[in-house]
């Protein structure tokens, strides 16, 4: 047998079995589908008493206010009329055109309290309510070619962020209505904002989850100070850490970490305020909503088996320890939908109660925990 320096030849072997293991990096693979879990919640479908005349359009976008039990709504100005048998209320239901005013509080009974922002909006896509109680409101995309067609004056609209006082009042707009671009001054398709506790501002940006998307494809999250002074961007379209692929929403912990649903790579991405990767989280499923509330987290996912393969799990909102990561319970979809079903946005209480914005079934769903 040759001669072989003993360190050289521990060095192939450590580098042959971390090629067999991938790397040592933990693959959708290993993580075994978090199904079958208890669901101690109870649910009341559809929640919320709308104006007669008036119906849920497509809706994923739902905050609890600062009084711990109000809620507030954006959904896409009501079901559109001129939605083909079989077509789904993401591709059809907008607010262009619309008269119907899509932000919208409700009381804890589900009673409508207040409504604004009529003819403002094409795609309302997220809403948070900051500490000092203002609204940010994402206006996610501008109008597409069949709307456009039938409402050219609505051109100039989408890509932006809004935020409003909670009486309606415009304080600020992030972007460039109509105009997908770069910061400063414009933005692209816009999906989730959350605010740090020193007031910053972070915004994902990039609602292409297509695995062959061109590798220029917008997908990254851009900071802001809450006045609206652009700070830097990071994150670009992929798989590595640190990149996404489709950042869908944001939350932001006690100790000011970033939580990303990087719903196209079917995980949670943990980052520091500068974008520093942190850890990753897997067994959530394919998020496309994620929110903490004390040391709780939940996260909504709409897509797994529908519009997106993601064999052997479930749709539904599973929630887990914020410490660890582990899931502890799912509230399941009761829907077998092919498109996109469940929630894709979500909301939690003072109480407990979850609030799930589901854009296929156009509804806002109640989950109180018995």
């Amino acid at each position: 047998m040759p001669n072989i320096n003993r360190s050289r030849l521990m060095m192939l072997i450590v580098v042959a079995v971390l090629a067999l293991c991938g790397g040592g990096a933990s693959t959708q693979d290993e993580v075994q589908p978090t199904n079958d879990l208890p669901n101690p919640y109870q649910t009341t479908a559809p929640w919320g008493k709308l104006p007669q005349g008036r119906t849920w359009g497509a809706l994923n976008a739902v905050a609890i206010d600062n009084d711990g039990e109000s809620v507030w709504v954006a959904d896409r100005c009501g079901a559109n009329p001129d939605t083909p048998p079989g077509a789904s209320a993401f591709q059809y239901d907008s607010c262009a055109g619309s008269i119907s005013a899509p932000i919208l509080k409700f009381d804890s009974s589900g009673n409508l309290l207040k409504s604004f922002g009529a003819g403002m909006f094409v795609f309302p896509h997220k809403i948070y309510m900051d500490r000092d109680g203002n609204l940010w409101v994402i206006d996610q995309r501008s109008v597409n070619e069949r709307e456009l067609a039938k409402f050219p004056g609505e051109k100039s609209k989408g890509h932006i962020v809004v935020k409003f006082s909670p009486d309606g009042k415009v304080l600020l707009t992030l972007g460039k209505p109509g105009v997908a671009g770069d910061p400063p001054d414009a933005l692209t398709q816009p999906t989730s904002i959350v605010m740090a506790p020193n007031g910053d501002v972070f915004i994902s940006e990039g609602h292409n989850q297509n695995p062959q998307a061109p590798p220029e494809t917008v997908s990254r999250i851009s900071r802001f100070t809450k006045d609206g002074k652009f700070i830097r961007s990071f994150g670009k379209l992929g798989s590595g850490p640190g990149e996404f692929r489709g950042p869908h929403d944001l939350t932001i912990d006690a100790q000011g970490r970033l939580f990303v649903a990087d719903r196209g790579n079917m995980r949670i991405q943990i980052l520091d305020q500068d974008g520093k990767h942190l850890g990753e989280w897997k067994q959530f499923s394919r998020p496309s909503a994620v929110y903490i509330r004390n040391d709780m987290i939940y996260v909504a996912d709409s897509e797994s088996n529908g519009v997106a393969p993601h064999p052997g799990w479930k749709r539904g909102i599973r929630i887990g320890s914020l410490k660890d990561g582990k899931v502890l319970y799912r509230i399941p979809d009761p829907l077998e939908m092919k498109g996109t079903s469940a929630a894709e946005g979500l909301a939690v209480d003072a109480k407990g109660n979850v609030y799930g914005a589901e854009v296929g079934p156009r509804q806002l769903v109640k989950h109180v925990k018995q």
